[in-house]
């Protein structure tokens, strides 16, 4: 491998599907505030709205997610208009 292509700050980083509290470990460099404590193990913990374990794809069942009323916001802009 290339010596030096890689980010600094390399390290295991919890992912947490906030939707169903799912938590997976796996290496990152993203910068984070918070920390998680799973298994015994204190790692820097980011969040996420959706994972492989809440998206309609991999879940087979569709399911609306409304993140910050974005949903909402996207109905009453196009309420009026007519098919």
């Amino acid at each position: 491998m290339k010596t030096g292509i890689h980010p600094e700050g390399y390290r295991l980083v919890a992912f947490k599907d906030m939707s169903n509290d799912h938590i997976f470990i796996t290496r990152s460099c993203a910068k984070t505030r918070e920390t998680l404590e799973h298994e015994g193990v204190e790692y820097p913990l980011i969040k996420l709205e959706i994972s492989n374990t809440s998206h309609p794809f991999y879940t087979g069942k569709m399911k609306l997610v409304d993140t910050a009323g974005r949903v909402d916001k996207f109905r009453n802009r196009y309420k009026n208009i007519k098919k």
